[in-house]
């Protein structure tokens, strides 16, 4: 099945407890039927449901779809202001994969930059026994070197909205992104599918240059904020570039698929005079509830419906950066268009909802799984680790007290493919050996900034968050059918309690998604099952693309000069 898109473009690890996976299923109100997937009824998916456990069930499709992506240094000018950028098959965003739920991917990349290497990762893709094709340099692979070609595959198990992006350096936020649509089932029916809106920040100077300055500065300022790739920019000339706009038909129900691709900017996301129904948190379908606004950090995805409730008119869609975590210098110019007549050229005169100023997680009481699954209420907690600043003759970020660093020519899967169980302390390792257990984490900082956590390999079970130290005696966990997704806020001066299920073999990085923050060692690794993972890995293609980096570092002197992700 397949539908039209429009707008395609420190840490407490506690104890564990072994519980059978199926047992966290909870009753769930549809049953199996075959059915066809329609504007009249979006819960069914053939002989599949919203009540399919997608965890342990997937459709057989036998349907592979297969992409091209060739990486590219290019000029352009996405609000007008020229510049050099970096992107996938010459645009940003970059095309969008779009697949069904249950089909298998196939992306062939090709690094064609002269001086840079390269990487994809799909976020969010839980990569279930293909832990190789996570692209993460220095952790499941070695840089991909220019000129150099590799082949990413992986299966949909999950539906819904996500993107790819560099997990090399930066260079996601020069522009090597783009969107994920997995079509299936949604818990609300709409008539049309306008596809990923990506929400990104923009600076006129490279990603490169503004994390070596936030790597002595601190967090630097950005220049504009992007809808879809573009927008407008009040330049010494006059005003350049122009706005996203989309055209809405009375009574129609759109699906939006947000996606915050931003470097540092956590924004609020509305159309004046619209609600939203908001239906899906990041993979994880929700019981639908009804806003105005929606706050999304940094690697996080919200699908949502709005119903075109009127006849004619132009309307202002807002998506807010919010100043207590943003820096961005053009705060009131993050707009695009809804219209109900494509030939109207006039700015929209309404006005937003009256919306705070906050960079906290949607409210976690909102955000209800449809596929109702509890957490094991038994797991000891113990050990608190922050998530800290440490200064020296650069800006480091810590969790545990470690900041993270592996190496681009040594990745996790290379070593170990080797036999090597031997892990330095900056490449803050967290084994977990055992199948089929519980794992908690508590995330804490002092910093008075909230940060996206997002892990690699798994949804997990947002348990509890707030602001102050975490006080087990005080704190409620909630473990039945919290909210799950794999990106969730770490509260300014707060806490963070997530946890997950090992059952899947693998190096899996967990890391903060503000690139400066990544880049600078907010991150660590969780080693999963590791006498599984070598029957996992294709050895030939792992020491080819690493060869190939070596043979590049050395004709021309490559240096690491970051924690590797």
């Amino acid at each position: 099945m397949h539908f039209s898109t429009a707008f395609l473009a420190s840490i407490s690890l506690s104890g564990v407890l072994a519980a059978p996976f199926v047992d966290k299923v909870r009753d769930n109100p549809l049953t199996k039927r075959s059915c066809e997937n329609s504007a009249s009824d979006r819960s069914c998916w053939g002989d599949y449901d919203l009540s399919t456990n997608y965890y342990e069930e997937v459709p057989d499709t036998g349907v592979t779809r297969e992409y091209w992506f060739e990486v590219q240094n290019i000029t352009a000018a996405p609000d007008g202001v020229e510049r050099v950028v970096l992107c996938v098959n010459g645009t940003v965003p970059g095309p969008t994969i779009i697949a069904d739920w249950g089909d298998t991917v196939v992306v062939h990349l090709t690094n064609a930059m002269a001086n840079n290497g390269t990487s994809l990762h799909f976020h969010g893709i839980r990569q279930n026994m293909t832990n190789q094709n996570d692209g993460v340099p220095a952790i499941t692979q070695c840089p991909l070197a220019p000129g150099d070609s590799m082949t990413y595959t992986w299966r949909a198990t999950q539906y819904g909205s996500s993107w790819y992006h560099s997990h090399f350096a930066v260079q996601a936020w020069d522009g090597i992104f783009g969107g994920i649509l997995i079509n299936g089932p949604a818990t609300a029916n709409y008539d049309e599918d306008l596809g990923n809106l990506f929400l990104n920040d923009w600076s006129h100077q490279t990603a490169e240059v503004l994390a070596l300055s936030a790597a002595t500065s601190g967090p630097p300022t950005l220049d504009n904020c992007l809808i879809n790739g573009t927008n407008t920019y009040d330049a010494d000339t006059g005003t350049v570039g122009s706005r996203f706009e989309t055209t809405f038909v009375a009574g129609t129900r759109y699906r939006i698929r947000l996606v915050n691709g931003a470097a540092d900017t956590h924004f609020r996301f509305t159309i004046d005079n619209h609600t939203m129904e908001v239906i899906q948190t990041d993979f994880v379908p929700i019981v639908p509830y009804n806003t105005t606004a929606v706050s999304i950090g940094m690697g996080q995805r919200y699908d949502v419906i709005v119903t075109a409730e009127f006849d004619t008119g132009d309307f202002w869609m807002r998506a807010i950066p919010q100043e207590s975590c943003s820096n961005t210098d053009n705060v009131d110019n993050m707009l695009g268009i809804v219209r109900y007549d494509s030939s109207s050229t006039s700015d929209p005169s309404t006005t937003s909802y009256t919306l705070s100023d906050s960079c906290d997680d949607e409210d976690i009481t909102t955000l209800v799984p449809y596929l109702a699954m509890d957490a094991s209420t038994t797991a000891s907690v113990s050990d608190d680790f922050l998530a800290a600043l440490s200064f020296g003759t650069t800006i480091k970020w810590t969790m545990g007290g470690v900041s993270f660093v592996s190496e681009w020519d040594y990745p996790t899967l290379k070593a170990i493919n080797e036999g090597n169980d031997t892990w330095s302390s900056e490449q803050n390792v967290v084994v977990l050996d055992t199948a089929n257990e519980w794992v908690y984490f508590i995330i804490e900082t002092t910093f008075a900034q909230a940060h996206p956590i997002h892990l690699h390999g798994h949804d997990f079970w947002v348990l509890a968050s707030g602001t102050g130290t975490y006080d087990s005696s005080t704190v409620t966990l909630q473990t039945t059918n919290g909210p799950r997704r794999d990106v969730a806020m770490l509260p300014a001066s707060g806490y963070l309690v997530i946890a997950y299920y090992t059952d899947n073999p693998g190096a899996w990085l967990m890391h903060c998604h503000i690139a400066w923050h990544a880049s600078e060692g907010f991150a660590l690794q969780l080693l999963e099952r590791q006498t599984e993972i070598p029957a996992l890995i294709d050895g030939d293609s792992l020491n080819s693309t690493c060869t190939a980096w070596d043979t590049y570092v050395a004709e021309y002197d490559i240096e690491q000069d970051d924690s590797g992700i």
